[in-house]
């Protein structure tokens, strides 16, 4: 199996250096894993990369605006199936794959993972000993994440399978998995634990608890911070370690320390 880099040129804050778009070449045939925006450039970039081989398949990791929008175009110029966990904002997938499912590409077989968490509907795929993640791990960076528990979950189960390298939606490629999945882990129960004690020290809002956490960061990224805070208070309200009453995406909205120590 080879596989080959086309970076979309959508460079930005949460993009980094713009989206990773992979070819998976086995056999003569290849496919498109997360084709990013719709940008012409890049769409002709990809059908060059495209030519002496034969297509098989567009895979979308999820539905966000940087990974998805180009591959029911690209695909139907292609002549091929689009695949994903379900439809989202500018994407239908010709084939919804469950968790487990092949996807043939020539001699090679791509299995989906489902691994909710960043988005409901994230999926990583595996081919060999290789995986292509998406936003559930990026190179050089944590993620924004929606859903704590279950991202942490989908965490662990990727750390049990035989996985030599990854290929990120966003930044780099990731030669040494098990330690970037070990630091992952430790930073997201790190980061509950700093927010844990932020609301038992007295922080009583999704803002204060930003600000008690994010001290030294630069206000103007406490926004983007947000996301991940409301998600690890929704966890900790699951567990009854927090009360949340009125939800925990409301920058003024109550938090307490729950029952539990």
């Amino acid at each position: 199996m080879r596989v080959r880099l086309l970076r979309a040129p959508n460079p930005g804050l949460f993009t980094r250096e713009g989206t990773n778009t992979w070819l998976i070449e086995s056999g003569g045939a290849a496919a498109v894993v997360d084709p990013g925006p719709v940008i012409s450039s890049h769409m002709t970039a990809i059908r060059l990369a495209l030519e002496g081989l034969e297509p098989a398949a567009v895979l979308v990791t999820h539905t966000h605006p940087d990974h998805a929008p180009a591959a029911n175009p690209l695909a139907a110029g292609l002549g091929v199936p689009t695949y994903g966990c379900g439809p989202g904002p500018g994407f239908v997938p010709d084939v919804e794959v469950g968790d487990g499912q092949p996807v043939p590409v020539g001699d090679a077989e791509v299995i989906a993972v489902h691994t909710p968490g960043h988005t409901a509907d994230h999926v990583c795929y595996l081919s060999g000993s290789a995986l292509f993640s998406g936003d559930h791990v990026i190179g050089g960076s944590t993620v924004m994440v929606e859903h704590m528990a279950e991202y942490m979950d989908s965490l662990r189960r990727l750390s049990k399978l035989d996985i030599e390298v990854i290929y990120p939606g966003h930044g780099p490629v990731i030669s040494n998995p098990g330690e970037v999945l070990e630091h992952y882990l430790e930073h997201r129960l790190s980061r509950e634990q700093q927010i844990l004690d932020a609301v038992r020290g007295g922080a009583d809002t999704l803002g204060a608890v930003v600000a008690a956490v994010y001290s030294e960061v630069d206000r103007s990224l406490h926004f983007a911070a947000a996301q991940s805070v409301g998600a690890h208070l929704r966890k900790l309200g699951e567990e009854g370690l927090v009360e949340i009453p009125m939800g925990a995406d409301d920058w003024g909205a109550p938090v307490y320390a729950g029952g539990s120590s």
